[in-house]
């Protein structure tokens, strides 16, 4: 193996003093424990497929990843100043970890995605680091979406009823009315009778063909103060292809505030609808009113754990947390009580003995027995 990255590393300089791109024409493979910087672009126009090490992308400068043929990596690391820029798709068949600079497609070529396979997971997803444009996802049932633009990271949750073939989705911090780059436009004033206003601020292209639900994230600029002042009415609404005009999804009573919150929707098919966004409901919605929480693991005996009383009326239970940018944190099938601070997830990098770290977190919870979601938020003072 090490004479195997002996030669990788000298085809690399080769490639950088010869020209501004690595050409791969051949066969490159990062076995096991190996790893690869590129500081250059990459021309992938042969195998670049059978990897299990780490392939990084780096340097201040734009980096560009083009070619013929899409490469499989194992793990990724994005640490570029002013982002990598897909030519082509790219697989991910680990762990994509976002540090600095974004991962750019073009929006009017949708099939050029960052795509994550099978138990593929984003890592350090943020403002200054995700997928500008389009990210994808092939034979997962559960995934976000590491989305957003230029400026924010604005991820969508998918949950199937089975494994994706293929499911993909972009962000777009444009007036659904008049998009610039997918085609038609989509009236905010024709809309079912159920339906408030419709957000023109922002909207999010979600491609998929098995049942699934979809939550999202709604921050200051969502601008939610212009649909309602009541966060329980908050609903996502998709532009129906069938009907021609926007339909309430369903799903669970909204939670948060104005300024931050989360929104679910019943059971779709993402296909069937061209975007989707937040409206408000035009009619009162039932629902039962679960507390925000306060959690405080500090051993004293008062609020060391999240404690829902509401649980007893349903032991089969789902529970699920999420940070303020989406990424879940901890999950518990039958949850009694076990959540104080300390994350279940691998993918989330923290220091498993000082647990996650202070701040608001949203959770979602499923009571089976009582076929009912709710959502809402809980403060963790982790100090």
């Amino acid at each position: 193996m090490k004479k195997y990255l002996y030669i990788a590393a000298l085809i690399l300089a080769s490639g950088v003093q010869a020209q501004s791109a690595l050409y791969n024409a051949g066969n490159l493979r990062v076995h096991d424990g190996g790893r690869i910087g590129f500081h250059t672009d990459l021309i992938n126009d042969g195998s670049f497929d059978e990897n299990l090490g780490l392939v990084g992308f780096y340097g201040d400068n734009l980096r560009t990843i083009s070619g013929s043929l899409p490469a499989t990596l194992y793990d990724v690391e994005f640490v570029t100043g002013s982002g990598a820029i897909l030519q082509t798709g790219l697989n991910v068949l680990n762990n994509a970890n976002f540090v600095s600079g974004d991962v750019i497609t073009d929006r009017a070529q949708t099939f050029n995605s960052l795509n994550f396979l099978n138990n593929a997971f984003p890592n350090g997803q943020s403002d200054i680091s995700k997928v500008d444009g389009y990210a994808s996802v092939s034979g997962q049932s559960d995934f976000m979406f590491p989305v957003g633009d230029t400026q924010q990271f604005r991820p969508l949750r998918l949950i199937s009823e089975s494994p994706n073939t293929l499911a993909r989705c972009a962000y777009y911090l444009e007036d659904p009315n008049s998009p610039s780059i997918i085609p038609g436009s989509f009236n905010t004033d024709n809309k079912a009778a159920e339906i408030g206003r419709i957000s023109t601020v922002e909207f999010w292209h979600l491609e998929g063909s098995v049942p699934s639900t979809v939550q999202l994230l709604w921050n200051e600029r969502s601008n939610i103060s212009l649909l309602t002042n009541d966060v329980n009415e908050v609903v996502i609404v998709g532009y129906s292809k069938s009907e021609n005009r926007w339909v309430s999804l369903g799903g669970p009573v909204s939670s948060g505030s104005l300024s931050q919150g989360i929104a679910a929707t019943g059971t779709i098919v993402p296909d069937d609808y061209a975007v989707l966004t937040f409206a408000a409901a035009g009619e009162p919605r039932d629902y039962l009113d679960l507390e925000n929480y306060f959690v405080s693991p500090n051993g004293d005996g008062i609020n060391d754990f999240l404690e829902i009383p509401e649980l007893a009326l349903s032991p089969n239970n789902f529970m699920q947390i999420f940070n303020r940018e989406g990424l879940k944190v901890f999950e518990k099938r039958n949850y009694t009580n076990e959540f104080n601070g300390h994350s279940t997830q691998n993918n989330f990098v923290v220091s498993r003995d000082k647990g996650l770290p202070s701040g608001v977190y949203f959770y979602i919870v499923t009571l089976d027995d009582l076929d009912l979601e709710f959502q809402g938020f809980l403060y963790l003072a982790n100090d």
